[in-house]
């Protein structure tokens, strides 16, 4: 077949490969580091580029994994909540998971492991499915739910990441749905174009919370070269414009990522590392302290799902699909 599923056992971890075997695209996922997609490398005139700035072993992950939350799922909020604290039902809760600067970020279940629920490959495609159940694991979310995540991929470079969150509780649950992986095309990003479908970021104050206001922007849809612009910022969709939502291109090789979300991730949020070695591109389905600001945030009733996705496609100039 085509399309084909490696398991692999090195490094101190256990990895899921999808590859297309014509192409020699490769998709590796790693279900015990909170099923982060730790490479999707494309052939670029015959040399495997990767796309995610990822981890090289399970002690790297264990070392450096809140330094930055690369590739992570920020599940069941995501960014920031300010003072780690919200209310949900007339009660209290306070968050203790990861706190920094009295701020909790990124979610819960970022260094969850995950179990494989079901592989398979076949002529046209390679799909794995993941699941984490969470049950109560910190005191700041007393709740019961489930969080599936499928990465599937297609010919013509095309990755699709769908997150199932499911509500295992009996009692309607707060959620909001993300990603924090870093991308690059194997240089400083300085020379990297960027194109976001909006024209509005939202306002945030000097703890990075959200403030209400919007601020309006100019260029991103025609892109604009990143040079020395140092982002921090959430970015409105405007989900009325075709897709692709966003683009991240490097004239210098020709390669780019487009971001395809559908409507249920509304916002994105763009991150610059100091090294600037790759950009956080994150698509979020609600702005940062949604627990506080109601911002994107759903309300899942007992037994309710919701499903999250994006497609990421890699293209690169001279070649056709």
């Amino acid at each position: 077949m085509r399309f084909q599923i490696t398991v692999n056992s090195e490094n101190g971890w256990h990895s899921l490969q999808l590859k297309d075997t014509v192409t020699g695209t490769i998709a590796e996922v790693i279900p015990d580091a909170g099923a982060i997609l730790n490479s999707f490398s494309v052939l670029n005139n015959g040399r495997p580029v990767n796309l995610v700035e990822g981890f090289h072993s399970m002690a790297d992950w264990n070392e450096n994994k809140t330094k930055g939350f690369r590739s992570a799922k920020l599940s069941p909020y995501v960014c920031r909540v300010a003072d780690s604290t919200y209310e949900w039902a007339g009660k209290t809760h306070n968050l203790s998971k990861f706190i920094l600067n009295g701020v909790a970020i990124h979610g819960i279940i970022y260094d969850a492991a995950f179990q494989v629920v079901e592989t398979m490959s076949a002529q046209d495609h390679a799909e794995v499915e993941l699941k984490f159940a969470y049950r109560k694991g910190d005191p700041g979310f007393p709740f019961d739910y489930d969080c599936l995540v499928k990465y599937r991929l297609d010919a013509d470079n095309l990755l699709t990441i769908s997150t199932l969150i499911h509500n295992h509780d009996k009692v309607p649950i707060p959620m909001t749905d993300g990603w924090h992986p870093y991308f690059t095309f194997g240089s400083k990003v300085d020379g990297y174009q960027l194109m976001i479908n909006t024209d509005k970021m939202l306002e945030y104050d000097s703890a990075l919370i959200p403030t209400g206001n919007h601020i309006p922007v100019e260029g991103f849809r025609s892109g604009v070269t990143i040079g020395d612009r140092h982002f921090d910022n959430g970015f409105v969709l405007d989900q009325s414009a075709d897709q692709p939502m966003a683009r991240l291109s490097d004239p210098a090789s020709g390669m780019s990522l487009e971001f395809h979300p559908d409507a249920h991730y509304p916002f994105m949020q763009v991150y610059t590392p100091p090294h600037r070695n790759s950009i956080a591109i994150e698509n979020l389905s609600s702005a940062p302290d949604a627990f506080n600001n109601g911002i994107g945030l759903v309300t899942l009733k007992p037994d309710e799902s919701r499903v999250f996705t994006v497609k990421l496609k890699v293209t690169i100039s001279g070649l056709t699909d």
